[in-house]
């Protein structure tokens, strides 16, 4: 019988390990360029929800920067196998309207245990995994109904070593679909469509390791327009951190 609720997303465990949400400090999640505030931890989903297109995480519309960057710290140290980011479409244009096309983040970067990465660094430093992520439109499971999208795939997170212990992940999507069709001479529609991510997941184990607690500042919401390092981007304000 299938999980129904948030509660249960640690019953799901494959070959590739458990579900990690359950592990996910999802107060402290926070997402630069996200088109609203808190969108970035909106698609951090249970599993049985994997394949909603609802919520989701959008580069702000009414710019050409299609970059993100997320930031996931976990409540204890995980040992992380494999990551899924589930999109709606290579480019997705609702009802034929171009003005509203989003578009599938193309890599991903991702960054074990570093809370230090702005835009700049994480576009120019070798992450611990980058991987090119499929087109939506390859990944096939069964469809009920119109809010449901397509699939997801789980990506091994190699080496392996670099993903033991971690206590947070840090992802960088620098470009999407649309932007490579247009490089590829797609045509300069497909130029600056905003990156849209539907779900974000993790398998793995748990460690019983838990982090600890340090004063730290940070911020409730980050855009990359005006800033580039965490704590800048607004009006910071004193809370509880990990390491």
């Amino acid at each position: 019988m299938p999980c129904t609720g948030h509660s249960h997303d640690h019953d799901h465990e494959d070959q590739l390990g458990l579900s990690l949400q359950q592990y996910i400090d999802t107060n402290q999640v926070f997402c630069l360029n996200e088109h609203r505030e808190n969108a970035g931890r909106s698609v951090l989903k249970p599993y049985e929800d994997r394949l909603t297109l609802e919520p989701s995480l959008k580069s702000p519309p009414d710019d050409d920067d299609i970059e993100l960057l997320m930031q996931i710290p976990f409540t204890e140290a995980v040992s992380i196998r494999t990551i899924c980011v589930g999109g709606r479409a290579s480019i997705y244009r609702p009802n034929g309207n171009e003005t509203d096309a989003t578009s599938a983040p193309f890599t991903c970067k991702v960054f074990a245990n570093r809370t230090d990465l702005d835009f700049d660094t994480a576009r120019d430093l070798e992450a611990d995994a980058t991987i090119e992520l499929l087109p939506p439109e390859l990944l096939v499971e069964v469809q009920t109904s119109d809010e449901v999208g397509g699939g997801t795939l789980d990506f091994p997170l190699r080496p392996a070593s670099k993903f033991k212990m971690c206590t947070s992940i840090t992802i960088f999507f620098g470009d999407n679909y649309a932007q490579k069709m247009a490089e590829a001479g797609g045509g300069d529609e497909c130029d600056g469509i905003p990156t849209e991510i539907n779900y974000i997941g993790f398998k793995g184990t748990g460690t019983s390791v838990k982090r600890v607690a340090v004063e730290c500042v940070y911020e409730t919401r980050g855009m990359k327009k005006d800033h580039k390092t965490r704590g800048a981007e607004f009006g910071a304000k004193e809370g509880q951190g990990f390491f």
